[in-house]
């Protein structure tokens, strides 16, 4: 069990804690790269495998992503025995049913309001950690509240958890979401799969992952139907069984390739590259100097020119909120001055502060951050990842800065890159840990 924020968690060389600081000098990347399973997905899926007694099998599945391995903690305590038959593929089978009390210690992740969507849906209770994970803002759980309540539940906090009960079972219902949002639409999902009639989800968010999760549901035996960006109709089932699925690759690792290719002036392929889930930010990224191209199912990268680019935030197939901070850090290797708009998540621009002790230049004017590029000279610093994405937007600005840049708290690029460090040394980046 985890008592600190970087316990219970396998580092991508396998076996001991992550390293307190990752090392990245100046670098020029070339070789192939496969995409791993997809961490946005594959937290979520877990979730999914609490609705069931039955086993469910995961191929593709990030194992080493330290959210992973929380999740996996956390599930091991609600009763389920989760066994890895090889590298990317694990089975999640019940040891001890009806356990719905997630008493937990150690770091939290922002997927237990998830756990407790479906712990009250199987259970008709349910009681977690008040959720971990990047602090993007005021990330607040009132629309996870709200569509609980919708289907019946009471829902209240005790201490440091937030708890859920509906002694006769979740009732379906239209849940209005205000905003399209990805978590409050997928714990809807879950919800509704066990929900006695039928749920609708108006407004929902219609992303990949999303996508995903429902190809798991429906294989497990839930009646879901998508209507577009306009609703999810669920026609509640009784029990839900096991399933065997592939977990779709992570776009976000796939937008890091790119920008690093094109950064350091190196040729990347990226195998399994997921050309459908990133036209929009692939159209951006085009317009502003990246050579991409097809190649079946892979991509090519080739090292450009960086001009600058501007963009704005917003729900799927618009631009993901997690792209920014590596947007920010194209626009450091820029000539002239980029900006970006995050209307979801304002408060995220924070890695800026990080990026200027490398010489970044910066500005932020109300919801906007102007970054004023210099055509990639930075220098080496001593700087801290704030946040997964950040920490990764850090790494690629250590590669093309002059001299040594130490990043520490580097965990939080673990928890979402699969195999990280070990990727980047295979393309040649001079990169280490201490």
């Amino acid at each position: 069990m985890t008592d600190s924020i970087v316990a219970s968690a396998i580092e991508i060389s396998g076996g001991s804690s992550p390293p307190e600081t990752l090392i990245v000098r100046r670098s020029r990347l070339y070789g192939t790269v496969r995409i791993s399973g997809a961490k946005n997905s594959a937290l979520r899926l877990l979730a999914a495998s609490l609705l069931t007694d039955e086993p469910v099998t995961l191929t593709n599945f990030p194992t080493d992503l330290l959210d992973a391995q929380v999740h996996i903690d956390m599930l091991e305590v609600l009763g389920k025995s989760v066994r890895t038959e090889a590298r990317d593929h694990i089975v999640i089978a019940t040891a001890e049913s009806g356990i719905d009390d997630l008493v937990w210690r150690g770091r939290s992740i922002r997927n237990t309001l998830l756990i407790l969507g479906a712990l009250t849906a199987r259970h008709g209770h349910g009681r977690v950690p008040l959720p971990g994970g990047c602090k993007l803002g005021d990330r607040k759980y009132d629309l996870h509240v709200m569509l609980l309540e919708a289907l019946g539940a009471r829902v209240w906090e005790e201490g440091d958890n937030l708890v859920a009960a509906a002694e006769n079972g979740l009732v379906g219902a239209d849940i209005h979401l205000p905003i399209r949002s990805t978590g409050a639409t997928e714990n809807a999902i879950l919800c509704g799969t066990l929900a006695r009639g039928r749920t609708v989800i108006w407004n929902p968010h219609i992303r990949p992952e999303i996508l995903d999760l429902i190809g798991l549901l429906r294989k497990m035996g839930a009646d879901i139907d998508v209507y577009g960006q306009e609703r999810i109709e669920i026609n509640g089932q009784e029990g839900l069984t096991g399933a065997v699925h592939q977990v779709i690759p992570d776009n976000m690792e796939a937008v890091t390739w790119l920008a690093a290719a094109a950064m350091t002036g190196g040729e990347i392929e990226i195998l399994d590259m997921p050309f459908a889930d990133l036209e929009v930010v692939l159209a951006h990224l085009k317009a502003a100097g990246a050579q991409i191209y097809a190649r079946g199912d892979a991509a090519v990268i080739r090292g450009s020119n960086c001009y600058p680019i501007e963009i704005s935030t917003g729900p799927h197939p618009g631009i993901n909120s997690d792209v920014q901070p590596i947007l920010a850090a194209w626009g450091a290797c820029a000539k002239g001055e980029s900006r970006i708009v995050d209307l979801r998540f304002p408060g995220r621009y924070g890695y800026a502060l990080e990026m200027a002790k490398m010489g970044v230049e910066y500005a932020i004017d109300g919801d906007m951050l102007r970054i004023t590029g210099r055509g990639g000279a930075l220098i080496g610093a001593e700087v801290r990842a704030l946040d997964l994405r950040a920490g990764a937007a850090l790494t690629l600005c250590g590669m093309v800065a002059e001299g040594e840049t130490r990043i520490l708290d580097p965990w939080q690029i673990f928890r979402g890159y699969s195999n990280f460090r070990d990727k980047l040394a295979g393309l040649g980046a001079e990169i280490e840990s201490e």
